[in-house]
C-alpha cells in the first residue's frame, strides 16, 4: 500500500488532474494558492496548461473559453474571488459551459482572516449568480474526499454541462494527512456528451427524454454560436416567453431533478435514533468523535455528514431525521445550511450551534450541544 503525505489542496490538483483536467487559470490567493503550485507541476509536463491570470475575473474567463473549445478546466480561489467571479458564473449557468470551481474557504466578510478557516459561503455559491438557477456544490471533509469529490466535480460538470463547486476549508486545505494513494476511490472519468456528425446541431437543442444538450467545441469544422443572453434552441438572442421560460425551467431540473443520483454523504446510524446530528466539512469530523463516544454511552445519537451540500438532498435528510425527537445542526458559521435542514425536517425542533472565530469547533463542545441544546 503506497502512502502518501499531502495536504487537501495538493489532493483536489491529483484528483483534477486524474479526471482529465488539462487547464487551470487562477490567481494566487491564500489559502487557495498550493492547488495552482500543483497544477503547475502536473500539467506543463502531460502537454496541459497552467496559467496565472491577471485577476480572478480573467481567470474564470479563461477558464470559460478553454471548457468552450472542449477542454476539462478548474479554477480556485477564495471567498474574495468568488465574489470576483459572480458574473462569469452566470455565464457558465446560462450558457451550459462544464467549469470546476474551488473554493477553499477562509473567515470573512473581505478580506477577513486569509489563515483561518470557516464556512461563511455556503450560502454564496449557491445564490451568488443572477438569475438564482442552481449549480451543484460539494463538500469534503478529508484529504481523500479532496481527491474523490474532485473527480465527482468534473463528472457531474461534464454530465450536467454547468458549473460544479468543491466547498473546502483552510483547514481541509493546507493539513497534511497520510493517505493510502492506490485504495482512494477514483470514480471512472465522464466525457460530455458530443453530437454526432451525422446530425443536425443546434447548441442548446435538446432531444426528447434527455435535459442537456450535446457539445461541439467552438473553433471546429462546425459552427457552434455562444452568448449570455437569453437564447433559443439555435444560440439566437430571443425575447420569446415560451422559449425563455422553457430553458429556464429546463436549466433548473436538469441539476434538481438528478440530486439524488450525485448525493454523496457518509453516516454513523444507530437503531431507533432519537437524535440526529447533521454537519459537513472540518466540523464532521469532531462531530465523528462526538458522536461516536455518545453511541458507546448508549445514547441514541446518528450522524449525518453530508458531501452533497446543493441542491439540498432533502429526501436524503428527511429518511434520516424520520422518527427523531430533535435534529442538532453544527456549522462553522453563525448559521447558513440550518436553514435548509430546519426546512425539509420541519415541523421536527431543529438545534442549531455555529461559530466563526477562526477556531475549529471541537469534539467536546458538539457532545454538549447534543446533550444539553
Amino acid at each position: 500500500m503506497a502512502l502518501s503525505f499531502m495536504e487537501g489542496n495538493e489532493a483536489i490538483a491529483w484528483g483534477a488532474f486524474e479526471a482529465g483536467c488539462r487547464f487551470f487559470a487562477g490567481y494566487p490567493i491564500t489559502p487557495a494558492t498550493t492547488i495552482y503550485n500543483t497544477m503547475l507541476r502536473l500539467l506543463p509536463p502531460a502537454g496541459g496548461i497552467c496559467l496565472q491570470a491577471e485577476d480572478e475575473i480573467a481567470s474564470i474567463g479563461f477558464c470559460l473559453g478553454a471548457s468552450m473549445a472542449g477542454l476539462k478546466t478548474m479554477t480556485a480561489t477564495s471567498g474574495p474571488g468568488i465574489s470576483l467571479y459572480s458574473e462569469q458564473i452566470s455565464f457558465a449557468v446560462g450558457s451550459e459551459i462544464p467549469l470546476v470551481i474551488i473554493d477553499v474557504q477562509r473567515l470573512g466578510p473581505s478580506t477577513g482572516s486569509a489563515t483561518r478557516g470557516a464556512d461563511g459561503d455556503v450560502q454564496f455559491l449557491r445564490w451568488g449568480n443572477s438569475g438564482g438557477l442552481p449549480v451543484i456544490v460539494l463538500a469534503p471533509v478529508d484529504v481523500a474526499d479532496c481527491f474523490t469529490l474532485t473527480m465527482e466535480a468534473f463528472n457531474l460538470a461534464e454530465i450536467y454541462r454547468c458549473p460544479v463547486f468543491v466547498a473546502t476549508n483552510k483547514e481541509i486545505a493546507m493539513t497534511r494527512e497520510s493517505v493510502a494513494w492506490d485504495k482512494l476511490h477514483r470514480p471512472a472519468a465522464v466525457n460530455r456528451r458530443l453530437c454526432p456528425e451525422d446530425a443536425d446541431f443546434l447548441p442548446f437543442g435538446v432531444e426528447a427524454g434527455r435535459l442537456v444538450p450535446d457539445f461541439l467545441p467552438i473553433g471546429g469544422s462546425r459552427l457552434v454560436r455562444q452568448t449570455s443572453s437569453t437564447h433559443g434552441p439555435d444560440g439566437y438572442i430571443t425575447t420569446d416567453p415560451e422559449q425563455i421560460g422553457a430553458n429556464q425551467e429546463r436549466l433548473m431540473n436538469k441539476i434538481e431533478s438528478r440530486v439524488e443520483q450525485f448525493t454523496f454523504y457518509q453516516e454513523l446510524r444507530v437503531p431507533q435514533s432519537e437524535i440526529l446530528v447533521i454537519c459537513y466539512g472540518v466540523t464532521a469530523r469532531a462531530a465523528r468523535l462526538a458522536v461516536a463516544d455518545l453511541q458507546r454511552e448508549g445514547q441514541a445519537v446518528s450522524l449525518l455528514v453530508l458531501k452533497t451540500l446543493w441542491p439540498v438532498p432533502a429526501g436524503l435528510i428527511a429518511s434520516r431525521a424520520a422518527g427523531c425527537r430533535k435534529v442538532v445542526v453544527v456549522e462553522m458559521n453563525m448559521g447558513q445550511y440550518v436553514r435548509e435542514i430546519q426546512r425539509v425536517v420541519a415541523p421536527l425542533p431543529v438545534v442549531f450551534y455555529g461559530r466563526m472565530n477562526g477556531e475549529l469547533i471541537g469534539p467536546q463542545k458538539i457532545r454538549e450541544v447534543i446533550v444539553h441544546g
